[in-house]
């Protein structure tokens, strides 16, 4: 690889890495409003579909990104990787909500540590139970929860495919022009 593919990768992992710095630290020390009222409730599933909605742009706006540049596997992984990030701050915010607002909606879900690990049990479609949905609130976002990771797993299966067969076909090219020369 030569040093400005080499750089660009880095400056990508860099960005990444900082993106998923600046996610974290925002997910834990941004305050959450404590109000149970009912206007409360009301503003956070209006908030919750709003976020949902900004989501969907977003996925949209970097399946455009990938489309832009073809075989530019790295700007294809980056543009995963930023939606990947936002879906797991948002339906980790979401769960601790329910989870410390809506009584009876989850169920082992007491900390901040533990909405960010029930999302990324349910991306990664573990799910060993000892957290869970228990309300119909809470099993709602879970189920959008999962279609967006269904989309994001699709997506990066599509990026390591297409990285596989360009691999390959580089491999027989350069076969070809070994037995080309001999």
């Amino acid at each position: 690889m030569a040093a400005g593919p080499r750089r660009r990768a880095l400056g990508r992992w860099s960005r990444s890495a900082a993106l998923l710095g600046s996610a974290v630290l925002a997910y834990y020390t941004v305050p959450l409003s404590s109000a149970e009222t009912t206007e409360a409730r009301a503003w956070r599933w209006i908030l919750f579909i709003l976020g949902v909605l900004g989501l969907i742009a977003l996925t949209a706006h970097q399946i455009r990104r990938q489309l832009r540049s073809r075989d530019d596997t790295g700007v294809r992984l980056a543009s995963i990787m930023v939606v990947l990030y936002a879906v797991v701050v948002f339906f980790s915010v979401a769960y601790y909500g329910l989870a410390t607002r809506a009584e009876g909606q989850m169920e082992g879900i007491a900390t901040r540590t533990d909405a960010l690990y029930y999302t990324v049990v349910t991306l990664g479609t573990v799910g060993y139970g000892d957290v869970h949905a228990v309300g119909q609130g809470a099993r709602i976002v879970t189920t959008v929860q999962i279609l967006f990771d269904l989309v994001i797993v699709g997506l990066l299966a599509s990026v390591a495919t297409q990285q596989i067969q360009r691999m390959g076909r580089r491999s027989r090219q350069g076969d070809e022009q070994r037995d080309e020369r001999t």
